[in-house]
């Protein structure tokens, strides 16, 4: 338990802080003067001041974060103020941190390509791919069938079937289907480790009413790629995921105004950890592939056009644009205090939601 926690820790840790080095380093490059830029949060453990910057550890590691002159609204008649500078570089600096969420995904997911993803093995693999660890696991059983009675279960891995080896899962799914007629004596390996030797006899399937043992196969492997290869794919993977993650929020925004319900997909940071938990007994490249999942997610919701996160800025960036002229400094401000404890409110109570959940 003390393990997962310090993984969680360390990965919210590592997507918030690379976030904030964002809005650091396009807020440097601007021009603009950034007081402090910290690794985790007050209080203050110690800080080192380098130029004009103070550099400081804190004692609560759940990132960091940026502060850089003039972010307030304050100090527009000085040059090196946020507020000074021109919406351009305002508006590169907000959406900086959210393009890093993006850019560590893409990092993480080609050290997960390169390292080696588990995927579903096809006669015609991509350029480059090697494949190793292949095995044949149970994708689903049907209801009622022969091996679900059994107690076998999607995701055992399957060993043989008459003492007999299959490397490919079309073979062995077309031996099953003749063998079952008579019986046949499988052997197959469940997530715990232990081993399951049954006979099993086809019989008409009440689901789908055909015949057959009930068993839904697929062949997996590990598959790695050089490294230009990988860095393509972990880009690929990260554009094809921040659509699938802007489409579950486009969702779960159109059930909460058309249905008055968000629905049961949205975790909070307890959620989040017993996912990791689960995540990590699975082995290092699904921790990576997860934190990949999560720095895109990070990125997507601070793109959100709401108070208080970076999207809801950008969006005053812009009607200050079509204004030409910015919205009152107390107008913005109150506006992003209330959206901030709008969030604070939904956290708890999907803190709470998490809690319940586990606690049943």
């Amino acid at each position: 338990m003390l393990w997962t926690i310090l993984i969680f820790i360390f990965i919210l840790s590592l997507l918030v802080f690379v976030h904030e080095f964002g809005h650091f380093f396009i807020a440097k490059k601007s021009g603009m003067k950034v007081e402090e830029f910290g690794f985790g949060f007050p209080p203050r453990l110690f800080g080192i001041r380098k130029g004009e910057t103070i550099y400081s550890v804190n004692w609560i590691p759940l990132g960091g974060f940026v502060r850089i002159k003039g972010e307030s609204g304050d100090f527009k008649d000085e040059e090196d103020s946020f507020s000074a500078k021109p919406a351009l570089n305002r508006f590169a600096v907000l959406v900086a941190g959210v393009a890093m969420n993006f850019i560590l995904a893409g990092i993480l997911f080609s050290l997960g390509f390169l390292i080696g993803m588990p995927s579903l093995i096809t006669e015609e693999m991509p350029y480059g791919a090697n494949v190793e660890s292949q095995e044949i696991r149970i994708l689903s059983v049907v209801e009622e069938s022969p091996a679900q009675l059994a107690g076998i279960e999607s995701g055992d891995i399957f060993i043989s079937a008459n003492s007999r080896f299959f490397e490919q899962s079309k073979e062995l799914q077309e031996y099953l289907g003749q063998a079952g007629k008579e019986g046949v004596e499988i052997v197959v390996k469940h997530s715990d480790e232990t081993y399951q030797t049954v006979t099993l006899v086809s019989e008409i399937l009440p689901e789908i009413g055909i015949s057959g043992l009930g068993l839904g196969l697929v062949q997996t492997g590990v598959v790695s790629y050089p490294i230009h290869l990988a860095i393509f794919h972990g880009t690929e993977a990260t554009i094809v995921m921040t659509g699938e993650v802007f489409s579950a929020f486009a969702q779960i925004i159109r059930n909460l105004l058309v249905h008055q319900e968000v629905g049961l997909d949205i975790s909070g940071p307890v959620g989040i950890a017993v996912m990791t938990g689960e995540v990590v007994s699975l082995g290092l490249v699904y921790l990576i592939h997860f934190a990949a999942l999560l720095s895109i997610n990070l990125g997507v919701i601070n793109l959100l056009p709401f108070p208080a996160l970076d999207g809801g800025r950008i969006v005053f960036l812009i009607i200050e644009k079509i204004r030409r002229k910015a919205v009152s400094q107390k107008i913005e401000a109150l506006v992003h205090n209330l959206g901030f404890l709008f969030l604070m409110l939904l956290i708890i109570l999907v803190t709470y939601r998490d809690v319940i959940s586990l606690s049943h």
